[in-house]
């Protein structure tokens, strides 16, 4: 064979040689070279709770509407002209303080002439009474001007009283509203002056279901709220109506709060929250923690650094969290988001926090 042939037959097996060792050279450095794209092993991370003993009020949740302590429409006893007008809408007044006066010239005419006469009849029953203690009159003509003169007493005392009528004075302490007169029109009895409130303190009046009759008594303390405050104020029942309503089977109580800087106003709306129980330990767990299942509820719980499920019973809710009664303890750590992909037995990665209880 020449030796150009055998040369060919050399660089075409080699060649082929190449084509067969270069493409596995290539697949055993991809394999041994991990790529981008491939998913590395990592833990589920799940945010969880640990629980404490803490005491618990059970609250009953209700509405109820504020009422003024005290409040009077004024109006006056006699017909007559508005002669003064002695208040400013939305003024604090006095009990006993005169607000408006009516016109009263004739009564005042009237009193001065009952005066001269009972000043006449003074001097007649005492003329009388020493001739009739020198026996120049008979007893009967000495007690006749007795009567008289005690007859002109008694129309003074009522012509007194018509002209305090005329003096339209506040009842109580308390805050006038706006008036409904003006000075000079005539005021008849069933005209509306102004209304009269006392707001400190105040009242909350408030209905219970009746199965709840039992678990409330005078003294009791509530706490509410107001759309025009954040704040929350505190109250204490002083009354229970002693009747359940037929219609629509609650009972009525009435509270009363301090209202020393006259924030609340009658008419408000109030949410209440009236406690009739209290548990001195309790644990709490945020709701969603709670799965409930065919034959009851479950939670999980993280022990040794691995998943467990616990059968619980649960007992009052609040807002956002519910009582465990049992199957709990102090201090387990409860998960609280995760809750679909973990399963018993699981590791994963903790995100720890403790209830809040605001």
């Amino acid at each position: 064979m020449k030796t150009s042939t055998k040369i060919t037959i050399a660089i075409i097996v080699l060649i082929c040689l190449g084509f067969i060792i270069i493409p596995r050279l290539n697949l055993g450095e991809e394999e041994s070279a991990p790529t981008q794209d491939e998913p590395t092993e990592s833990k589920l991370t799940v945010s969880a709770v640990v629980v404490k003993n803490r005491a618990l009020d059970n609250d009953l949740k209700v509405t109820g509407s504020l009422v003024a302590n005290e409040s009077v429409t004024l109006r006056s006893e006699v017909s007559g002209i508005v002669d003064k007008i002695l208040f400013k809408e939305g003024q604090k007044v006095r009990k006993g303080q005169v607000l408006v006066q009516l016109n009263d010239d004739e009564l005042q005419a009237e009193l001065e002439k009952l005066q001269f006469t009972q000043k006449l009849n003074e001097d007649i029953e005492y003329r009388q009474k020493q001739l009739l203690a020198k026996e120049a009159i008979s007893k009967e003509e000495y007690e006749t001007a007795l009567t008289t003169l005690n007859t002109s007493r008694a129309e003074i005392k009522v012509k007194r009283v018509q002209i305090q009528q005329h003096k339209i004075k506040a009842p109580f302490d308390g805050i006038i509203g706006l008036r409904q007169i003006s000075q000079g029109s005539y005021l008849n009895p069933s005209d509306q002056i102004a209304t009269l409130y006392n707001i400190s303190p105040i009242k909350v009046d408030f209905s219970i279901p009746g199965k709840y009759t039992s678990e409330v008594n005078e003294g009791d303390k509530i706490s509410f709220t107001v759309d025009a405050y954040e704040e929350r104020f505190n109250g204490e029942i002083y009354a229970i109506e002693p009747q359940i309503d037929p219609q629509t089977r609650s009972i009525k109580l009435r509270a009363v709060s301090d209202n020393l800087e006259n924030k609340l106003l009658p008419g408000q709306f109030a949410k209440i929250a009236l406690t009739i129980s209290t548990f001195e330990t309790a644990l709490l767990v945020p709701t969603e923690a709670v799965i409930p299942e065919l034959d009851g509820k479950k939670v999980f719980v993280i022990e040794n650094g691995l998943v467990a499920n616990r059968v619980v019973e649960t007992g009052i809710r609040t807002a956002d969290k519910v009582q465990v009664t049992t199957g709990l303890n102090d201090g387990d750590t409860v998960v609280t988001t995760g809750i679909l992909q973990i399963r018993p037995g699981m590791e994963v990665g903790l995100n720890l926090g403790e209830v809040t209880y605001e």
